[in-house]
């Protein structure tokens, strides 16, 4: 009967802690913007979002102003619970310095939401304090000019068209206390009709499998967007899913996985 009871009881905990997760993913889900948002500015466009766990440290922020577009994949460290908690502290931190009349360039925001990391984090380099943060790619874009300017850490951004990819490399820095911090850096291009620009986190390129286990790596990533360019973009999510399932295989899913991909005509 002991037995019983205290399996009883582990049965109710676990009940309760699913149960906790599931509304935190519901409050997750809640505060990533409709997908309405980016298909209203591009008929062209997809999300492919697929994490690890019930709640996720992937997530994606779109805001509009006057002139521009921007868009932001964050990837925060770890996923689950904690990866998702500072999910939340990154989507505030977005919402609370773009919500002023003044205009920043993507770097300038990625400088403001390191320093506000650093600081809601208390973080100091020291050993014992907190080394949490994220990578991001964020891309402004005027809807008119269709010009770009985006700035990234860590992770960079895609342009694909006719069979080939362009990389634009981000500064090798987290949104977070790092050593050698310098400000971000800003890089401008035209995006062109016919051109899908791709964000990412690092859960598809980390994946393990294939036939002897290992990561899918970025060099298979890079050539996946080539292949999947050319097609319409729901057949696009489509094979970005099945070709991960496909290397992925019977091993454990490691990462949550995001990538965004848009395009003008």
């Amino acid at each position: 009967e002991e037995v019983e009871l205290k399996s009883l009881k582990l049965e109710d905990a676990l009940t309760s802690i699913e149960d906790s997760l599931e509304y935190s993913k519901l409050i997750q889900s809640s505060m990533l913007p409709p997908l309405s948002l980016l298909e209203r500015n591009f008929q062209e466009s997809f999300v492919f979002y697929q994490p690890k766990d019930i709640v996720s440290g992937d997530f994606y922020w779109i805001h509009q102003t006057e002139t521009a577009t921007i868009f932001v994949v964050g990837d925060c460290t770890g996923h689950g619970v904690p990866g998702a908690l500072l999910t939340m502290l990154g989507t505030s931190f977005l919402n609370e310095i773009n919500a002023t009349d003044e205009f920043l360039s993507p770097a300038e925001i990625l400088d403001q939401l390191r320093d506000r990391f650093i600081k809601e984090l208390s973080q100091s380099g020291k050993e014992g304090a907190s080394m949490d943060g994220m990578d991001i790619s964020l891309v402004q874009l005027n809807l008119e000019t269709k010009q770009v300017v985006w700035s990234g850490a860590n992770n960079p951004v895609y342009i694909v068209s006719g069979g080939e990819l362009r990389e634009v490399q981000a500064d090798k820095q987290p949104i977070g206390y790092y050593a050698a911090m310098k400000p971000f850096t800003n890089h401008e291009f035209t995006l062109k009709s016919g051109q899908l620009l791709y964000m990412s986190s690092d859960g598809y390129p980390d994946q393990f499998g294939g036939e002897k286990g290992k990561k899918f790596m970025n060099k298979r990533f890079r050539q996946l967007l080539i292949d999947i360019n050319s097609k319409a973009v729901e057949e696009q999510v489509d094979q970005l899913d099945a070709k991960l399932s496909e290397w992925r295989g019977e091993l454990e899913q490691v990462d949550d996985v995001l990538v965004i991909g848009f395009g003008i005509h």
